[in-house]
């Protein structure tokens, strides 16, 4: 069974950005057992503070000497938005592993450069689409091969933290989150598992986007969107259908997968990861998360026993585990690449052509 507790003692990680997610990367990072050995932040103070709270051995003045000082193997790009590519490309071009938070790029010519980037250099660059890492996403995948022809793929991302005009955040403004904010942000994830769960991928989008919330406290008028729904169709000859929302009230991060084939459906909640819902012609089950039971591609992703509820954080620590693994020479299937982090930006800019110009767009 897979430890996601210790892969490595000697990845040396630096991590770029002090905030949320930062935080969330260097847990993980921890149990990987590898050695936090930077920070790097917006100013010195913000370093400093991020290295003690975070546990890192040291704080660094910029992105640019934490990548230029030798003493990291690896890079962590937890930042804004609009600074994921420089910072990136910087680490690749050092010979460095690169983890980069989604959206990888704040659009696709970009983000298919630094794929391109991490190609020719060779290095691990992954990004945390850490949903695929649920065991019960994993045992969606390994049942969908056996159901036949996938026909229809629906479902939504909701959440509600941008729901009143005194909620504001950088990603509200384009000239940092980009211009696909709610897209980039969950939209990019619930693509990705589409495409990682079905094995094929999305072909062409129509699509409609709405700002809700007009004017926000401090980003002033909103030019990036609240919400969208898009229709699409994949390589296969499936239809499909998602909302995603950051203002949907009393929703707080609930992703839900659907996908309906030949020979039966199933269903995925984030929000209650334990459980797959599995349909057929004569009746329906829930599939509860047991190691004893799941399939070989989902049992290493289930560290607990049964009855023990594993969450956000197992996922993100199973994705920096197969992350440190791949540096150490050990490739494990599923791993989210900066080819994977191109693909979701290609579907954002695709959906937002479709709004701009009102029809259905390839991607």
């Amino acid at each position: 069974m897979l430890d996601i507790r210790r892969q490595s003692a000697e990845v040396r990680t630096g991590i770029v950005g002090t905030g949320f997610i930062g935080r969330i990367h260097a847990r993980a990072v921890r149990q990987a057992g590898a050695r936090l050995v930077g920070i790097a932040g917006v100013t010195m103070d913000s370093a400093v503070d991020g290295a003690r709270s975070l546990g890192a051995e040291k704080a660094f003045e910029s992105a640019e000497e934490l990548i230029e000082s030798g003493l990291v193997d690896v890079l962590h790009v937890c930042t804004p938005n609009h600074l994921h590519a420089p910072v990136a490309l910087k680490a690749l071009d050092a010979g460095l592993a690169v983890v980069c938070e989604k959206p990888l790029a704040t659009d696709a010519p970009t983000a298919a450069l630094m794929a391109a980037r991490a190609r020719d250099t060779g290095a691990v660059a992954a990004v945390p689409f850490v949903y695929r890492f649920h065991p019960m996403v994993r045992e969606a995948r390994a049942l969908l091969t056996e159901l036949g022809r996938v026909s229809l793929v629906q479902g939504s991302y909701l959440q509600d933290w941008l729901l009143k005009s005194t909620d504001d955040n950088w990603r509200v403004d384009p000239k940092r989150g980009g211009p696909g904010r709610t897209l980039g942000d969950i939209g990019s994830h619930w693509f990705d598992l589409v495409e990682f769960v079905t094995r094929d991928q999305v072909t062409r989008v129509c699509a409609q986007t709405s700002v809700v919330v007009a004017d926000r406290v401090t980003s002033g008028p909103v030019l990036t969107e609240d919400l969208a729904t898009v229709q699409f169709t994949t390589a296969s000859g499936a239809l499909g259908s998602v909302a995603v929302s950051q203002v949907a009230a009393g929703r707080k991060n609930r992703l839900f997968l659907e996908i309906s084939a030949a020979g039966g459906s199933l269903a995925f909640d984030q929000e209650d990861p334990e459980r797959l819902w599995l349909g057929g012609r004569t009746g329906s089950r829930s599939l509860v998360r047991d190691p004893m039971t799941l399939s070989p591609a989902a049992k290493p992703y289930s560290p607990l026993p049964a009855g023990h509820p594993q969450g956000f954080h197992d996922c993100f620590d199973a994705f920096v585990a197969d992350t440190y693994a791949a540096i150490g020479g050990v490739r494990r299937e599923g791993l989210p690449t900066f080819e994977d982090g191109e693909r979701a930006a290609r579907i954002t800019d695709a959906v937002l052509q479709s709004v701009r110009d009102g029809g259905w767009v390839a991607c």
